[in-house]
């Protein structure tokens, strides 16, 4: 999604960014589906981003559209309301972090860590730890998360 992104604010490009969000959008259903633990990841990430107006574009809301579609279409895990929106609160929390602690403070650790959104990464890592999450999901959380970065460095070499 972070492709997508860069490609809607940075170039303008409604096309290829529309294109990369659907892509994202149908990976994600598949993990949401295959895996409960990645639910709660990529429904939290879809409702906590959507409350603090992340989706703030047409690419963003044709990739939400189609993510709900195909989610509904193939059914939606049972999950636990407690534990979804103790995710949805972390993304919140990151969402809000990301924006207002650069503006705030000049504190290293607090600007890398929210820079780099670290509550859900806590939060996913605690939630293993207690056994509520496969310590596994915690591993591709990260190896997703590995993926943003790379995504943004890709951009920003090749435009």
């Amino acid at each position: 999604m972070k492709y997508s992104d860069d490609l809607y604010d940075v170039n303008h490009n409604l096309t290829f960014s529309t294109f990369f969000g659907i892509f994202c959008a149908i990976a994600s259903v598949v993990a949401t589906v295959y895996n409960s633990d990645a639910a709660y990841v990529f429904i939290s990430i879809l409702i906590g981003t959507f409350i603090v107006l992340k989706v703030d574009g047409i690419h963003h809301v044709i990739t939400m559209i189609v993510f709900l579609a195909v989610l509904l279409a193939v059914g939606i895990p049972n999950l636990s309301l407690v534990i979804l929106l103790i995710c949805i609160l972390a993304v919140i929390s990151d969402e809000i972090g990301h924006e207002l602690i650069p503006n705030r403070t000049e504190d290293k650790f607090l600007n890398l860590f929210f820079e780099y959104r670290f509550v859900m990464k806590i939060v996913i890592f605690l939630l293993a730890v207690c056994g509520v999450f496969d310590f596994w999901i915690f591993v591709c959380f990260i190896l997703f998360e590995l993926s943003y970065v790379w995504a943004g460095i890709v951009f920003e070499r090749f435009n």
